[in-house]
């Protein structure tokens, strides 16, 4: 009796590791997808900073190209700052996840441990009333 409750419990463990492991999966996912829209930003700035360059750099009064610069630069880096929380955010999160994970293997182990002290006790114990 007490060797299928322990085996109940370490199901329960295994459930809830696969259910952190999916959890830390979603939250990779996003941490990706921050990163590639940062690189999208990025890109998208790099092309209308040429753009603008060859646009208003070459005329006589450069002062339109300085405040177009200017606030596409504010632009991205708004934009970065944002992202930049959301994947800080994101990182909280995972390092939560993976922190209760350690916490259920660690149990896990334990109780592993207990079910195999009693596996063995039973044979022991029945081993020595011959």
């Amino acid at each position: 009796m007490a060797i299928s409750n322990i085996q109940e419990t370490l199901l329960m463990y295994t459930k809830q590791k696969s259910m952190l492991n999916q959890k830390i999966g979603d939250v990779m996912f996003q941490i990706m997808n921050a990163t590639r829209e940062t690189a999208e930003i990025q890109a998208k700035y790099n092309e209308q900073e040429q753009y603008y360059y060859y646009q208003y750099y070459d005329s006589e009064d450069q002062t339109v190209y300085q405040e177009v610069m200017e606030q596409l630069t504010k632009d991205r880096e708004y934009e970065l700052a944002n992202l930049n929380s959301w994947e800080a955010q994101l990182e909280v999160e995972k390092n939560n996840y993976e922190t209760r994970l350690n916490e259920v293997t660690t149990f896990e182990s334990s109780w592993t441990k207990l079910l195999q002290n009693n596996i063995k006790n039973d044979f022991t114990y029945g081993g020595a009333g011959q």
